[in-house]
C-alpha cells in the first residue's frame, strides 16, 4: 500500500478543494493511504474526516501577495520552516512513498521531498501572468523539484511549459471530474426561489466565484444591466466569498450593485454549500473571469446540471465548452459580447434547452470522476 502525502492550500470548497475531495473520495484504499495535512480548518477538513480520511490541521504558510514585500518575506520564511519541521514530525512513524502538492501556492513539499526522501506529483490548477518575477520563480521551484507535474488542461500546460524551467516532459494533463450524480437538473430549487424573493416565471443568469482581483465579477455586472433594463423577467445572480483580509472586495461589488437601477434584480450570496441546487436554479451560467481560468470546475458542475454556458474565449473553458454546441464564447474582456451570448438564448429557450442536454452529456463523456480517478491511480502506481 502507497502512502501518499497531501498538501493543499486551503479547507473551503471551492473549485480545487472539490476535486481534491472528490479524488480521495474515490482511491482505491486498499491500495492507497491517503494523508491529508491542511493549513487551516474548515469545511474541507470535516468533509475528508466524515470520509474516514486522515486529516490534519497544521498552520503552514501559504503563498499570497500578502508576503511580497520585506516583512512578509521574513514571516513566510520562518512559518515555512517551523511548520515544515510539524508535518515531518507529524509522519514521522509513517513510511511517505509519494507527496501530492495540490496548486502553486503551497511550496513546503520542497522541503519536506528532501526530508522524507519521497517524488512530488505536483498538481497546477492555475494560470499565473503576473506579477512576472513569481511565475518565473515558481516554474523553476516547480521545475526543478517536482518528478511528475499533472495540469489540468492543455490551457495551462501550454502555459507552463512557456517556462524555460519546465521540462515538457514532465509534464501530464490530468482533466479533473466531477461527480454527476450530485449536479444534475433535478435538484431543488424551489427553496431557492423562496429565500431569494425569485418569482417562479423568472429566468436566472449567474456565475459562481470567489469575489478577488480575477473572477469577473465586475464585468458580471457589465454584462448583465443591458438584459436587467430589456428583460424585466431576468434576475442575476452571484454566488461566492472571499480570502480573508479582503472583505473590501465584497463591500466594493455590494456598493456597485446598489448603483445599479436594477438592483432589486441583482442579488449577491456568500459561499455556500448548496451549489448543486444553486447550479439548477440558472438558467444561463456565465463565467467572465479577466484572467483564463484553467479548467473552472464551476463549469463542469454547470454542465452536469444541464446549463449552456457562456465564456470569455481563453483558458481551460475552450476546452471544455463547444461553441453552439453546449455554450457561447465572446472575447475576452468585452462583457458587451457576453451581454449579446445571453440575449441569444434569452430569445431561443430551445437552443438553451438544447444546449443545456448537449452539456450533461459531453460532462459526463469527457469529464467522469471515474476517468478522473483512475488517471491518478494509474499515475502514482509509477512511482
Amino acid at each position: 500500500m502507497k502512502n501518499i502525502l497531501y498538501l493543499h492550500a486551503g479547507a473551503e470548497m471551492y473549485g480545487a478543494d472539490k476535486v481534491l475531495l472528490e479524488l480521495l473520495k474515490g482511491l482505491d484504499k486498499s491500495q492507497y493511504n491517503p494523508i491529508v495535512v491542511l493549513p487551516n480548518d474548515g469545511v474541507l477538513v470535516n468533509a475528508l474526516r466524515e470520509e474516514g480520511i486522515t486529516t490534519e490541521v497544521i498552520p503552514y504558510p501559504i503563498l499570497r501577495r500578502k508576503f511580497f514585500n520585506p516583512k512578509g518575506i521574513l514571516d513566510y520564511s520562518s512559518s515555512y520552516i517551523k511548520y515544515s519541521k510539524e508535518i515531518i514530525k507529524l509522519v514521522a512513524n509513517t513510511k511517505i512513498d509519494l507527496i501530492h502538492v495540490n496548486t502553486t501556492a503551497v511550496l513546503e513539499g520542497i522541503y519536506l521531498k528532501k526530508q522524507l526522501k519521497a517524488p512530488i506529483v505536483w498538481h497546477i490548477h492555475e494560470i499565473l501572468l503576473k506579477p512576472k518575477f513569481m511565475y518565473h520563480l515558481l516554474n523553476f521551484l516547480i521545475g526543478k523539484c517536482s518528478d511528475t507535474i499533472v495540469v489540468v488542461s492543455e490551457a495551462v500546460k501550454a502555459h507552463v511549459c512557456q517556462s524555460k524551467f519546465v521540462n515538457p516532459e514532465k509534464v501530464k494533463v490530468i482533466y479533473n471530474g466531477i461527480n454527476n450524480q450530485e449536479f444534475h437538473p433535478k435538484n431543488e430549487t424551489e427553496y431557492l426561489r423562496n429565500e431569494l424573493h425569485i418569482p417562479h416565471d423568472s429566468v436566472i443568469v449567474g456565475m459562481i466565484g470567489r469575489v478577488n482581483a480575477w473572477k469577473g465579477q465586475g464585468d458580471f455586472l457589465s454584462a448583465v444591466e443591458p438584459i436587467l433594463a430589456k428583460y424585466d423577467d431576468v434576475y442575476a445572480l452571484m454566488v461566492g466569498g472571499v480570502f480573508e483580509g479582503e472583505e473590501w472586495r465584497m463591500e466594493e461589488l455590494k456598493s456597485k450593485v446598489a448603483q445599479s437601477s436594477n438592483k432589486e434584480r441583482i442579488i449577491i450570496q456568500d459561499f455556500r454549500k448548496d451549489t448543486p441546487n444553486i447550479h439548477n436554479l440558472f438558467d444561463i451560467f456565465i463565467l467572465p473571469s479577466t484572467n483564463p481560468d484553467p479548467l473552472p470546475t464551476v463549469v463542469l458542475e454547470s454542465m452536469a446540471s444541464g446549463k449552456p454556458v457562456i465564456s470569455y474565449n481563453h483558458g481551460g473553458a475552450m476546452e471544455m465548452v463547444r461553441e453552439d454546441v453546449n455554450g457561447l464564447f465572446s472575447k475576452a474582456g468585452v462583457p458587451s459580447g457576453i451581454t449579446s451570448n445571453i440575449e441569444l438564448l434569452l430569445d431561443d429557450s430551445k437552443l438553451r434547452e438544447k444546449m443545456g442536454r448537449n452539456s450533461a452529456e459531453r460532462q459526463a463523456t469527457l469529464f467522469s470522476l471515474v476517468s478522473y480517478v483512475k488517471n491518478f491511480q494509474d499515475l502514482y502506481d509509477c512511482f
